[in-house]
């Protein structure tokens, strides 16, 4: 098999698909519906497959902003933050719930914190609710618990969050939906000349610095230095990771 072309999706057992808060949640803060119902259909159609998928979700912060009028996305302060997260969590899932059970799928939502991945009696709790739920055929719809989270103990951006997730579920692939669809040797949003690097081996200082934290959204709170954390996560426990751009419908 070229290695370039090694990881498969659908070959994959169980797989993680992140998918960004500019994916989800347009400029004024509202739902991108359209788009969300075609990656519910691809999702079910590998899930009544027979592939076992959790979809780790963001966009809670910037769906709570809008409804409750913060400025800054709701990232103005940790205290807006939290408060938009609690309305915006429940709009989020509710969206989910919706369209997954319109094709036939159950969801479930698991919000959880950086402590509750590294308690080891936690990190195997979440190990025993994810494998059940999948297994039971329910569609896991993941995000960090950001009502309590402080700065101190959080993952800071749903990448790595998902690559933790992998771990915790003993996935075979994650997928990084983004607004980018791969590691450029820089930042193509602000140099034209970049050039996508297809495949990545192995991380070193190198690839690492290609790339910076600036996301071209605005809403995101990651960029390329939390998508190249993420795939060191993963690959030290043997998960393939993509980073795929989500622009594109299916």
């Amino acid at each position: 098999m070229n290695e370039a072309t090694r990881f498969s999706p659908e070959r994959c057992r169980r797989l993680i698909v992140k998918v960004g808060s500019a994916l989800l949640v347009d400029p004024d803060g509202a739902i991108r519906r359209p788009w969300l119902e075609t990656l519910v259909e691809d999702v079910a159609a590998r899930a009544h497959a027979g592939q076992q998928i959790a979809i780790v979700s963001s966009g809670a912060i910037a769906l709570g902003a809008r409804r409750l009028g913060l400025p800054g996305g709701g990232r103005a302060s940790l205290e807006d933050a939290q408060a938009a997260a609690a309305t915006g969590q429940i709009a989020l899932a509710h969206v989910w719930a919706g369209l997954l059970k319109d094709k036939g799928l159950r969801a479930a939502q698991i919000l959880v914190t950086l402590g509750d991945l590294e308690d080891r009696r936690r990190y195997l709790n979440a190990t025993a609710t994810i494998g059940r739920l999948l297994a039971l055929g329910v569609v896991p719809i993941i995000n960090e618990n950001d009502t309590v989270a402080t700065e101190q103990i959080r993952f800071g951006d749903n990448d790595r969050l998902a690559a933790r997730v992998g771990q915790v579920a003993d996935a075979d692939g994650v997928i990084l939906l983004s607004d980018i669809d791969g590691l450029y040797t820089a930042n193509p949003h602000f140099h034209r000349d970049a050039k996508l690097i297809p495949l990545v081996p192995h991380i070193d200082g190198e690839i690492e610095a290609m790339a910076d934290n600036r996301s071209a959204s605005g809403m995101g709170s990651g960029g390329m230095v939390s998508k190249i954390e993420a795939a060191r996560i993963a690959a030290g426990a043997g998960i393939d990771l993509a980073i795929i751009s989500g622009r594109i419908p299916h």
